[in-house]
């Protein structure tokens, strides 16, 4: 399995921002099909929705990545903010 991550810390090395994600628990009309689209178009839609389907929401990577020294394959709820955060970052210095 190939890790990826982001920043200059050893810890948390670049992220690919393209790799498949998908973005679960979300509604989508009339069902709540998962959809699977690149990281960095899945953490946008996620910055997107309200509150309560924030909440609810589940992000699962192709692949894990390395934050801050451990590995993670899914993110939840509130804890896909600090993908919003490093995505505006990696964004900002592109």
């Amino acid at each position: 399995m190939t890790e990826a991550s982001w920043g200059d810390d050893a810890m948390s090395p670049s992220i690919d921002w393209r790799m498949s994600a998908a973005l679960e628990n979300v509604p989508r009309g009339d069902s709540d099909l998962a959809e699977v689209t690149s990281l960095a178009d899945a953490v946008r839609a996620w910055r997107e929705l309200d509150a309560p389907h924030r909440a609810d929401a589940v992000l699962t990577l192709e692949h894990a990545i390395l934050v801050d020294g451990a590995t993670i394959s899914s993110f939840s709820g509130e804890t896909i903010a600090s993908l919003v955060e490093r995505l505006a970052s990696y964004e900002a210095g592109k």
